[in-house]
């Protein structure tokens, strides 16, 4: 089964997939390994329009969805 969760906000749409491949992105951009990615917890604020992370219970950031 396939399932796929999106938000929505002020006519804007996005979807966990992308926010979950963003995290990722900067964790390699990082120069961290995928395989080294255990953990990764994401917090979405639709009224800011920002996502925070953190991953392995350490490393922590956040970014903006447009």
């Amino acid at each position: 089964m396939k399932i796929e969760y999106f938000v929505e906000l002020d006519g804007n749409q996005t979807d966990f997939k992308m926010i979950t491949d963003t995290v990722k992105d900067i964790w390699k951009a990082e120069g961290n390994a995928i395989k080294d990615l255990r953990t990764m917890a994401v917090y979405f604020k639709p009224q800011d329009k920002m996502c925070y992370y953190v991953i392995n219970g350490i490393s922590q950031g956040g970014f903006q969805i447009t």
